[in-house]
């Protein structure tokens, strides 16, 4: 369900958007500027493939399909996490005045806040718990472990610098 506004909005339509997501990249939807369609869609398959991890990592699996579900779903920890935090301490500055905003965003303030942050919080809460419980089902924990920082840890890389780039 979380991968259907991603590609509903790809198709140029922006239901829901509005009063959610900031107005330039609702615009840029509108517009149908192909390159953020591509990341739209892109996004949309991502949020698909999660749902995949999410589920592998439910049921036993071979040695090497572990070792990617251990992989994704270390990764996925950090970025949901990250990504939620930085919505929750941007809306906690801006609502204690410490930082401003643009007019046009502050009034969305609330909804990365109180929703949007805590909603990618959970969901990175959710992937470490699920990573934690299959890995320590498993006879090859320590191997597993590895896999499952390697993935938080280039997530957390790859987080930092697109954060830092002003891309993410």
């Amino acid at each position: 369900m979380f991968a259907v506004p991603s590609f509903f909005w790809a198709t140029g339509h922006t239901f829901g958007a509005q009063s959610t997501v900031s107005p330039s990249l609702v615009k840029l939807a509108r517009d149908g500027v192909p390159w953020f369609l591509t990341v739209l869609v892109v996004t949309g398959f991502l949020k698909l493939f999660g749902a995949l991890v999410g589920i592998g990592l439910t049921r036993p699996r071979g040695s090497r399909i572990s070792r990617l579900m251990v992989f994704c779903g270390g990764g996925a920890a950090i970025l949901l996490t990250w990504h939620g935090g930085l919505f929750v301490v941007h809306g906690v500055l801006v609502e204690a005045g410490a930082i401003s905003v643009e007019p046009d965003l502050a009034a969305l303030t609330g909804w990365y806040l109180y929703l949007w942050g805590p909603w990618f919080i959970i969901g990175g809460l959710a992937f470490a718990g699920a990573t934690a419980l299959y890995v320590r089902q498993r006879d090859d924990r320590r191997k597993l472990r590895l896999y499952g920082a390697v993935g938080a840890l280039g997530a957390l890389v790859l987080s930092v610098a697109s954060t830092a780039t002003g891309i993410g």
